[in-house]
């Protein structure tokens, strides 16, 4: 069975990847033209059906299954932002270095070193049966600095629950068990696994 991914997020493709090995993993843009996806949802759920049903009808397939995630990091003391807009934090076309290094001026312009957070992964599964979602979370703590340069995105400045070294730092394999998107995939697969 095809999984097609509902990104060109070489981040997520890769981590996607690792983590469905069983299966033909396929970010849309290897099938058709990438696409403007409007995400005006109000949540990590509505925003991965929002991109999965988009790409789902943009193939015209009705033998693939479509998967989308969206996920960001939530930040208690910035009153859990940058949340949906994690990955625009810090403007429409901002790098993952952009978005944490605002992330990283927003904690110190409060004064504090550190803040409890958590990431969370919304992941919407299309296919011709129906639609399905699945979330993941990983919960810790934010630093204003960034450590380590493993992952992408917020992870050279958030420590997870148990820790002490940052997902920058972390090995892949521990980042893997961890990971709030890795969690929502083990629950994607038993929903993929029935067809």
């Amino acid at each position: 069975m095809k999984l097609v991914l509902a990104t060109s997020n070489r981040g997520k493709v890769k981590e996607i990847k690792a983590l469905c090995k069983d299966y033909e993993v396929i970010p849309y843009s290897e099938l058709i033209d990438e696409f403007e996806i409007i995400e005006d949802g109000n949540s990590f759920k509505e925003n991965a059906l929002i991109k999965a049903r988009a790409v789902f009808k943009a193939l015209n397939d009705e033998n693939v299954i479509v998967l989308a995630d969206d996920s960001g990091i939530s930040v208690d003391i910035l009153d859990a932002k940058p949340g949906i807009y994690s990955a625009r934090y810090a403007g429409k076309d901002a790098t993952d270095k952009d978005n944490l290094y605002k992330l990283i001026e927003d904690l110190k312009a409060k004064g504090v070193e550190t803040s409890p957070a958590h990431y969370t992964a919304a992941i919407a599964i299309v296919t011709k049966k129906g639609e399905y979602t699945v979330h993941g979370w990983m919960y810790g703590k934010v630093i204003a600095k960034a450590i380590g340069n493993g992952g992408f995105g917020y992870d050279p400045m958030f420590i997870p629950s148990g820790h002490s070294k940052t997902l920058g730092e972390l090995d892949d394999e521990v980042k893997k068990k961890l990971s709030h998107r890795s969690k929502a995939l083990g629950l994607a697969k038993l929903i993929i696994e029935n067809f």
